[in-house]
């Protein structure tokens, strides 16, 4: 037996593991774990979405194939008309999705890292390639090395994350508007939107362009905001030449009965949201500043609801080894091209805060 032969070559993932995993290493109960490491809202979801989940009416029978419930949510909470919508098991199943629809073998997609780690995952695993172009040491986009890039490799697809995972910038207006005008279809992703302006980022978004235009998508998620990252529920916007291939390409029902009404009793209620959504915005600022009092951190300016830091003069993989093994705090260690010796710091809660910034003052 015989697999496909690109996957012997494909790097794994690595994904950030959970509270029950870390518990049993470090031997500290799961309430003794600050987890800052994954991005996930420390507040979780709605009071009134866990009520819900516990009296679920139909969980034996399969969910809607077309998330008709959610999308009509969706629309309302978007301004985004139901036809330009899908539904999927978190943002990233709509990553994979897109390039099983647009890419033969050998294709390839453009990323501009330091970036979303799924874009090249997902290229790769799809038997195409990723041709990478750099951003510049604030993170900007470099357009001229992109647009000479697409003459020279006329990607199918490029991958833009704004804000941007792991430094949290926003991308330049008038960048995206001038990678609109290249031959190819822009997937735009807003994971961390709502943290970046007022009224869950409806301003800065682009999603309400998505109608008007043939080569844009944007992706959006329940991960962050809406604290559902378990429950793995996304959507995107797509043109409408685009969505019948998607419908005949994503999974039956991808998307479970348990996340579906997750997500819309959460979009039912976004004035309580948007409590959470202030706290961890709020709290963002909080943390800045204090860990621009840290003499070995330089903390990025971020829209999102994590904070990326540069490490001086020490290691910075020591640095998070340290914080795990002695004050049960996880932090995302990066140590690659664009990032070497950062760690990216998840907003938690006023007394993580207070805990991380005082165990990094306790740093020899």
């Amino acid at each position: 037996m015989k697999i496909r032969e690109h996957l012997n070559s494909l790097p794994p993932y690595a994904p950030i593991e959970p509270f029950e995993v870390l518990s049993a290493r470090l031997g500290r109960e799961p309430s003794q774990i600050i987890k800052l490491d994954a991005n996930e809202n420390p507040y979780g979801p709605l009071p009134v979405v866990r009520d819900a989940l516990g009296k679920l009416d139909f969980p034996h029978i399969y969910p809607d194939p077309e998330s008709r419930a959610l999308r009509k949510s969706l629309a309302a909470f978007t301004g985004v008309a139901e036809e330009y919508l899908l539904a999927g098991s978190g943002a990233d199943e709509l990553i994979d999705l897109l390039m099983r629809v647009f890419l033969e073998p050998n294709e390839c997609i453009l990323s501009c890292p330091p970036t979303f780690g799924m874009y090249p995952f997902d290229a790769e695993l799809n038997a195409a390639r990723c041709v990478e172009v750099p951003r510049r040491a604030d993170f900007s986009l470099d357009l001229e090395a992109i647009r000479a890039a697409v003459a020279a490799h006329q990607p199918k697809m490029i991958f833009i994350a704004s804000p941007n995972n792991p430094d949290g910038s926003m991308i330049d207006p008038k960048i995206l508007d001038a990678l609109l005008e290249l031959p190819t279809l822009i997937v735009l992703d807003e994971a961390y939107i709502e943290f970046a302006g007022e009224n869950f980022g409806a301003s800065l978004s682009r999603i309400r362009e998505v109608p008007a235009r043939e080569n844009l998508v944007v992706l959006r998620t329940f991960s962050k905001w809406a604290g559902l990252a378990g429950l793995r529920v996304g959507y995107g916007a797509f043109p409408l030449w685009l969505m019948p291939v998607l419908w005949k390409s994503k999974q039956p029902y991808n998307v479970n009965v348990a996340a579906s009404v997750a997500a819309q009793v959460s979009l039912a209620h976004v004035s309580e949201l948007s409590v959470s959504v202030d706290l961890l915005k709020n709290e963002r600022e909080r943390l800045i500043a204090a860990l621009r009092e840290i003499p070995y951190l330089q903390p990025y300016p971020a829209k999102s609801n994590f904070i990326l830091c540069r490490v001086l003069d020490r290691d910075a993989a020591q640095l998070k080894t340290d914080l795990a093994q002695k004050h049960g705090i996880f932090v995302r260690y990066f140590n690659k091209a664009g990032l070497r010796d950062h760690i990216r710091i998840s907003v938690g809660r006023p007394a993580d805060t207070d805990l991380l910034i005082k165990a990094l003052k306790e740093q020899p």
